[in-house]
Formats: structure tokens, sequence, C-alpha cells
């Protein structure tokens, strides 16, 4: 739910974003919103989206460099086997239940799509190894269209500005959908997973200096008396 206190405005949603934003300029791109620089297209977001849950950017890089020459299209990566895709994901995290879900894709969408891959939730949920997340994430950055990602790092850091109140990614996903103007879905994701990627970590975070300090609820230590003094 969007908490009742404290308030948030549109006017509070635009002034995180844009200094988020601002702040997203300045770090490397999470690796989706960079492989949509280069291509729209959705087979490459799909499958991209897909290695990309629980593995970190440089190590999905690296196995999408290795599977998109031997697998440029769904057509080529139904011609390999398993084995053949699990050779070329690992060590991406859970890379055997993802290439088992990777060898079925292409019959699935066939069968299901008529061999084109949707362009809702609802629809790319059906497909394997495809949960809200990563269908949202389709959604968004290959086909343009309004979605709301949320993963941990979205769902923790709205917590802890106060946007929404929530247990679990699902529930901030219907709260954001409730609470934040249809105009910022798309960036809400790419500007809040480099911001908790870099700064608002679930430990440690680098609070000094933080651009959204003032809208935080999360508590903060007070300073130890006599720290810093040599």
């Amino acid at each position: 739910m969007c908490p009742r206190k404290p308030k948030r405005t549109v006017e509070d949603y635009d002034a995180i974003h844009d200094a988020l934003a601002a702040a997203f300029a300045q770090v490397r791109a999470p690796i989706m919103d960079l492989i949509a620089a280069q291509t729209h297209d959705p087979y490459r977001i799909l499958v991209g989206t897909i290695l990309s849950a629980r593995t970190k950017d440089g190590t999905t890089a690296e196995a999408l460099g290795r599977l998109f020459p031997a697998a440029p299209d769904m057509d080529a990566l139904e011609r390999l086997s398993e084995e053949e895709i699990a050779g070329l994901i690992f060590p991406v995290g859970f890379y055997r239940a993802k290439a088992r879900h990777l060898r079925a894709l292409p019959g699935a969408v066939r069968t299901k799509f008529g061999g084109t891959i949707p362009h809702t939730v609802e629809e790319l949920v059906e497909l394997p190894g495809v949960g809200r997340k990563t269908a949202n994430l389709v959604v968004a950055l290959a086909f343009g269209l309004p979605a709301i990602c949320v993963d941990t790092h979205v769902h923790r850091i709205n917590n802890r500005l106060g946007i929404v109140r929530t247990k679990t990614p699902a529930e901030t996903e219907a709260a954001l959908r409730r609470c934040l103007p249809e105009r910022l879905w798309i960036p809400w994701n790419s500007i809040f997973v480099s911001f908790g990627q870099t700064r608002c970590k679930p430990i440690g975070p680098q609070c000094d200096g933080c651009p959204v300090r003032a809208w935080c609820l999360a508590p903060r230590k007070p300073k130890t008396p006599g720290a810093g003094r040599g």
C-alpha cells in the first residue's frame, strides 16, 4: 500500500526521479538498459532478462556474448540442445534451470503466440522462466509500453523513501501502479537498480551526501562520540 504518512506528492516523485536520474547518469547503466540501447529486439531483451536474474551484470554480459553468436534468433536457439545452452551461459545463476527454460522458449512462443513474442505482462508470464519482474522489464524495454519492473532494489529503496509500505516486490509493484504517475513507470526501475547497486545497498548504505536523503525514512545510527578523532 502507499503510506498515509508521510504523504508523498507528485512533486516528490518528480524530485526523487530527477535526483536519482542525475546520479544514474554518472554510473554505468544496468546490463538490460545497455542491451536495450543497442537493440529493441524483443528476443534479445527477453533472453537477456532471463539470464540476468540473480546474476551480476558482468557475468550476464559475458554469457550473452557467447550465446547470441550461436543463437542470434529464436530459430537458432531452438536448434541448440539444453546442454549446449548450459555450456554457453555458465556460470550465470541457476544456469541449468535457465538452459532448460531457454530450450523450451521457442516452442512455447510458437505454440502459445504464433511465433511472436507477446507484449503484455499477462501473456509473457506464460512463457518458461518468465516471472512478473522479467515480463515488466521486457514490456518496458522491448516494446516501450508502460510497465513497472520491481526487483529487490526497487522494493527496498521505495520502502526506505516512504513511497510505499509493502512486504514483497509484488506488493510494491501493485502499490507503485496506484501511486506513481505513468510517465515515470519505465525509468523507475533503471534509476533505482543503479542506485541500489552502487549506493543504497541492503547493508551499509552510503547515506552521506545521498541525493534523496531528505525523503529517507530509514533509521540512521547516531555517530559514536569522539568518532573520527585521532
